[in-house]
């Protein structure tokens, strides 16, 4: 875990950043030498400065108290950033790109580009036009998705908010389709009632390409 050193965030909901404050201190607390670097959209700064303030009295006893441990690796240093390049080193160059998630704040997707291979995370969106153009050909796409099966079961009120601010398995299926990935992994899963091997077949219906179900800790 102290090899934690770099995160991108897609937006700022709650379910996206309730773990950051532990990701900022834990890999610290296990050893990581430097301060996590994080890079995401406005408002990224604000949120970090609040973190650090609260954990201001942990930092001091755990620095200063017999615990042997530094305050070299402490922290984290945030970077807003928009559509474009914005991170690259002898490995990989991470592309951010906005996405249709909601309106009054900017929400992205990442591009992960190295010498064999390009990842595409759409983060939290509706479909957008512009996928099929900017994604064409990836290696894997890993997209979130929405039951149709659960979400015909939802209020109204709520239908009209997921159709709004989320892909449904039919709608990735046809994103899919135009993009071609090697690889199709689903992530930000909202079943509301069904299985995940139900939301598999929702888009097989439509798609005929490799598709998973993302996991923690899986590898591809």
């Amino acid at each position: 875990m102290e090899n934690l050193t770099t995160a991108f965030l897609t937006h700022l909901h709650s379910d996206h950043t309730a773990g950051y404050a532990d990701l900022i201190m834990t890999p610290w607390v296990l050893g990581r030498a430097q301060p996590l670097s994080v890079y995401g959209p406005p408002g990224l700064v604000n949120m970090t400065e609040h973190i650090l303030s609260a954990y201001e009295m942990d930092r001091d006893m755990r620095v200063c108290g017999l615990e042997p441990i530094t305050g070299a690796g402490y922290g984290a240093a945030a970077s807003e950033i928009g559509p474009g390049v914005c991170f690259q080193d002898n490995q990989v160059s991470v592309e951010a790109f906005e996405v249709d998630h909601g309106k009054g704040w900017m929400a992205l997707g990442y591009q992960f580009t190295t010498s064999d291979r390009r990842i595409v995370i759409s983060g939290d969106t509706a479909p957008m036009d512009s996928a099929a153009q900017l994604w064409k050909g990836c290696d894997v796409l890993v997209h979130e998705v929405y039951s149709k099966k659960g979400y015909d079961m939802r209020e109204p009120h709520w239908r009209r908010y997921h159709a709004a601010m989320h892909t449904s398995t039919a709608q990735l299926a046809q994103i899919a389709d135009q993009v071609r990935p090697k690889l199709l992994v689903l992530t930000h899963l909202l079943l509301w009632g069904s299985t995940e091997e139900e939301l598999v077949s929702e888009i097989r219906e439509h798609y005929d390409g490799e598709v998973v179900c993302g996991e923690d800790l899986g590898v591809y």
